[in-house]
């Protein structure tokens, strides 16, 4: 093992990390405000369906929220250890967004928490309301902070380097909390963590559809899923091209790796298909549309895109991945568009509930919002590289001075193989979960009639 670079198993160990933990959070914040939407609607209409698939979807943001937790906690160890350059460099600008993470958005989480999952027969449904909105609200003021920070590492502002004191000092935190591409990151990143979540709502209903299983809750779960979908799918994909265009201005080789564009061009294409050689400094196989990509990433058909040649190899981010990291994402981003449009065709022939291959077909793509939203964290953090601090602190300086091979390949390995294992345990119970279903059937006629006529505040279904 002393052939073994510490620095990339250092790199590999973070990514691995950090690449299954954002699987959770992506499905709590979703999670979060489709359960407070259910609970709304029932204290409105006082429809038991609604209060059927808040029971029966909070199980899954329970059992999520804890992995959630378990998996991010190895993620603050890995700063000090592997990276603790970064940590102290960066510390005095990352740390404190971090810690108030915790303070804010973690506390109000799990201090309300309890009330959300147990609290049915201790308190009123309007107060288990507001600390369902309260646990939402966590979910989304967490993804506020980390991205905050994240954003920071990306489009640093706001903070100086001491040179004397060897780290970053802080000049305007409000600055460096809302940096330039924080805006845009942060509404990404929710954009997607409730499509994610209307993706999974539907294709588990389409399940439950397919099979002819708990028809009432699978057709208000898969029509809510669909109508979710109508609206953030496009507005994504609006959001991205904003995003693209303030990454064009403040990170430019990641634009360039995107592109895959060697050398800097006006009216460059759009390579829909290339194998990038980094070595050669070309693209093999290459199918493009011509001066598309200036467009899309200039808004104008001249617009001068910068090429990877501009910087030395040294200077570059790992294009392929990028390359096609980028291209996944993008394209499952405009399949999901398209299932959104077929569903508003079925809805409006009256077809939503009965169209077999819709619901295949969402089915099909029930896991793919969790793909897309890895591939886009694969895009933002690889297309950084050589930096964690954009353009001030480069990855190879920010790992610990004494760190090991033989030590991190261990513990690498002793990841994949504890993480492999919480994942299939958390596969497994999710999948028993969904095979069950709702407690309470609300097929006509199935239904207890205190049940099909329960009203807010009168009558609270059992478990």
């Amino acid at each position: 093992m002393s052939d073994l670079d510490p620095v990339l198993l250092a790199r590999l160990q973070f990514a691995f990390t950090i690449s299954f933990h954002i699987l959770f959070p992506t499905l709590t914040i979703g999670l979060g405000g489709f359960l407070a939407w259910c609970e709304a609607q029932w204290l409105r209409t006082g429809q038991p369906v609604y209060i059927h698939l808040y029971k029966f979807w909070v199980k899954v943001f329970a059992l999520s929220f804890g992995m959630g937790v378990v998996s991010g906690i190895v993620l603050s160890y890995e700063f000090g250890l592997n990276f603790s350059e970064f940590s102290r460099i960066a510390g005095p600008v990352v740390g404190p967004l971090i810690a108030y993470e915790v303070l804010t958005a973690f506390f109000l989480e799990a201090g309300f928490l309890g009330i959300m999952l147990f609290g049915w027969d201790k308190v009123g449904p309007k107060l288990h309301f507001l600390a369902t909105c309260l646990v939402a609200g966590g979910t989304l003021l967490s993804a506020f902070w980390i991205l905050s920070a994240n954003s920071w590492m990306q489009t640093p502002a706001g903070a100086v380097f001491d040179v004397a004191a060897g780290h970053f000092v802080t000049t305007d935190w409000f600055k460096a909390i809302f940096n330039p591409s924080f805006p845009y990151r942060l509404a990404h990143m929710v954009t997607a963590s409730y499509l994610t979540t209307s993706i999974l709502v539907s294709g588990i209903s389409a399940v439950y559809l397919l099979r002819g299983e708990h028809l009432a809750i699978a057709r208000k779960g898969f029509s809510m899923g669909m109508w979710a979908m109508m609206v953030l799918a496009p507005l994504q994909i609006v959001l991205g091209d904003a995003h693209g265009l303030e990454v064009f201005e403040y990170q430019p080789m990641k634009t360039a790796a995107i592109e895959a564009n060697w050398d800097r061009q006006p009216g460059a294409p759009l390579i829909l298909f290339a194998l990038p050689d980094a070595k050669a400094e070309k693209n093999h196989l290459e199918i493009s549309i011509p001066k598309l990509g200036s467009f899309i990433n200039t808004h104008e058909m001249e617009g001068v895109l910068p090429g990877l040649k501009d910087v030395a190899a040294e200077d570059r981010p790992p294009v392929g991945l990028v390359f096609w990291s980028f291209r996944v994402m993008v394209g499952l981003g405009f399949c999901f568009l398209g299932i959104a449009l077929w569903g508003v065709l079925a809805r409006i022939r009256g077809k939503l509930h009965d169209w077999v291959w819709l619901h295949r077909t969402s089915a099909l793509f029930l896991p793919a919002g969790f793909v897309a939203t890895v591939a886009g964290w694969w895009v933002a953090e690889i297309g950084r590289q050589p930096y964690t601090v954009y353009g001030f602190l480069r990855t190879k300086d920010s790992v610990s001075p004494v760190i090991d091979a033989q030590t991190i390949a261990v513990s690498l390995t002793a990841f994949l193989l504890v993480y492999g294992a919480l994942f299939g345990a958390y596969l497994y119970y999710m999948v028993k979960l969904i095979r069950r279903g709702p407690d309470l059937p609300l097929d006509p006629g199935d239904a207890p009639e205190a049940i099909q006529g329960a009203r807010p505040g009168l009558v609270i279904p059992a478990e």
